[in-house]
């Protein structure tokens, strides 16, 4: 049987965000998990090479060192991999919350839809569009007459921001010595420890902006939620 062809001038139907809003929380969970074994694997390196600092010799601790460095080495290849899974699932949810958005209100929407995308990518940019666009949405989705409080979005956003500083910081370069290597570790574990926390409350915020705008497409009279 044929779908229905679209009614000429109908108005817009808001799209359930239920499903791509658990895949992004499993996303964003696995990010969490992978984080954590890395936090693991840079105390590893920040171990051994803290031995080799104050003098420790024999082949004992340089077969720590080779056994960190390669566990740390197999981190950050799953750390990659994790995060591209992310990436792709999450902007699938937030593209949807985002035309919901429209469809809730318009006039709140003050940023073409496809900035949804693109804004995270673009250099400088990304340090603030998302969060606005993720506040317009949120506006769009509260209840009606409801107080709107920015807090959770403005904290996840706050321990984003850092945690791409401390990677930037990351980036600089350091030498091969053991010294060198474990202020490196140090420094990865941070930037590791500002993700974790930044992922758990990117979680809040997916699951509270799909509460949301699940209740809201049901409470829309005569307004079914698309599946």
């Amino acid at each position: 049987m044929p779908a229905p062809r679209p009614v000429p001038g109908a108005a817009p139907h808001p799209r359930s965000p239920i499903g791509l809003g658990r895949a992004a929380v499993a996303a964003l969970g696995l990010v969490i998990a992978v984080d954590l074994f890395a936090v693991f694997a840079g105390f590893k390196v920040y171990d051994v090479m803290g031995d080799l600092v104050n003098g420790a010799t024999g082949d004992a601790v340089f077969h720590r060192a080779d056994a960190a460095e390669s566990l740390n080495s197999l981190a950050g290849k799953v750390q990659s991999g994790s995060m591209l899974v992310c990436v792709i699932v999450y902007l699938s949810w937030f593209v949807l919350v985002r035309g919901n958005a429209g469809v809730f209100d318009p006039a709140e929407q003050s940023m073409k839809p496809w900035w949804a995308v693109v804004g995270w990518f673009v250099p400088l940019l990304n340090f603030w569009y998302p969060r606005r666009i993720t506040l317009e949405i949120w506006d769009a989705s509260s209840p009606v007459g409801a107080r709107r409080s920015h807090l959770l979005v403005n904290v996840w956003w706050t321990l984003w921001i850092l945690s791409l500083l401390v990677d930037r910081v990351g980036y600089l370069e350091y030498g091969e010595s053991a010294g060198d290597i474990r202020a490196a570790a140090g420094q990865t574990m941070i930037f590791d420890a500002l993700h974790i926390a930044a992922a758990a409350l990117a979680i809040l915020v997916v699951l509270r902006l799909t509460r949301m705008q699940h209740e809201k497409a049901l409470a829309r009279a005569g307004v079914p939620v698309g599946l």
